[in-house]
C-alpha cells in the first residue's frame, strides 16, 4: 500500500499499464503475477471496488481509478462478439431519434443475448449473417476507444429489418420513420442512398426496398 497516495500497489500497476478502463483476465493476471496468489489478489480488488466484474474474464477499473468516463459502446463490443453498436443506441448517437436510450443495443450474427452488468444493460439482437459485415465502421470515443458501430444507414436498416419486420407499402415506411421513430425528414435526406443500396445488395428486404424508394422520391431522384 502506498502510504502517500493511499492506493493499493496492485491497482496502481493495473491503472498504469492499461490504456483503457477495460481489462481482460489474462492482462490482470500478468499484472499481478508477482503476488503469491494473483487470483486471491484479484478477489480482494473486486471486493474493495477497485475493479468491477462485468462478465467472466472481463473487468473495469473501479470508479475511483478509471482513466476516462466508461465507454459503454466499447464495452458492448467486448462483452459479446463479434458485434457492433446499432439500432436505438446508434440512432441516438447519430441524433436521428429524439429518445434517450439507456440500454446499449448491438447487432450480432450470433444468438440474441442480454447482459445485465453493474455499469448498465447490454442487448444484442440477431441479424442475418449476410447483412452483418456491410455498413460497419469504427467510431472514436477517445484516443484508445474505437468500437465497431453501424453507419447511420445501417443502423436504420437494422432498426427496420430487426425491430419492424416486413414492410408492404410506401405509406407504412413513412409511418414507421416519421411517426413511430420520429425521424425528421431533413435527417433522412442526409442519408446516403448508395450505402443503402450496398446493404440491400447483400440483404434484400422489403423494408430496405421501400426505404430506398421513398428516399429517392424525397430527393427527387429516379431509381
Amino acid at each position: 500500500m502506498s502510504i502517500k497516495e493511499g492506493v493499493d500497489e496492485a491497482i496502481a500497476i493495473l491503472q498504469e499499464r492499461s490504456l483503457t478502463n477495460e481489462l481482460d483476465y489474462q492482462f490482470v493476471m500478468d499484472c499481478l503475477k508477482d503476488y503469491a496468489s494473483p487470483r486471491a489478489k484479484l478477489t480482494r480488488l473486486l471486493k474493495s471496488g477497485a475493479l468491477i466484474h462485468v462478465k467472466k474474464g472481463l473487468y473495469l477499473l473501479g470508479k475511483k481509478f478509471k482513466h476516462t468516463p466508461y465507454c459503454p459502446e466499447l464495452l458492448a463490443n467486448l462483452i459479446y462478439g463479434p458485434s457492433y453498436i446499432s439500432l436505438e443506441r446508434a440512432l441516438q448517437i447519430y441524433g436521428l431519434i429524439p429518445e434517450h436510450v439507456e440500454a446499449v443495443t448491438s447487432v450480432t450474427a450470433k444468438l440474441s443475448k442480454e447482459f445485465k452488468t453493474p455499469v448498465g444493460n447490454f442487448l444484442y439482437a440477431h441479424c442475418h449473417p449476410n447483412s452483418y459485415s456491410v455498413g460497419v465502421t469504427r467510431r472514436s470515443f477517445s484516443k484508445h476507444e474505437n468500437p465497431l458501430i453501424a453507419i447511420p444507414e445501417k443502423a436504420l436498416t437494422d432498426m427496420l429489418t430487426i425491430r419492424k419486420g416486413k414492410v408492404t407499402s410506401m405509406h407504412q415506411i413513412k409511418q414507421i420513420l416519421l411517426e413511430d421513430l420520429r425521424i425528421e425528414e431533413d435527417d433522412l435526406l442526409k442519408l446516403d442512398i448508395k450505402q443503402i443500396s450496398n446493404i440491400q445488395d447483400v440483404f434484400p428486404h422489403s423494408a430496405i426496398h421501400f426505404l430506398k424508394k421513398w428516399l429517392l422520391q424525397l430527393k427527387g431522384e429516379s431509381s
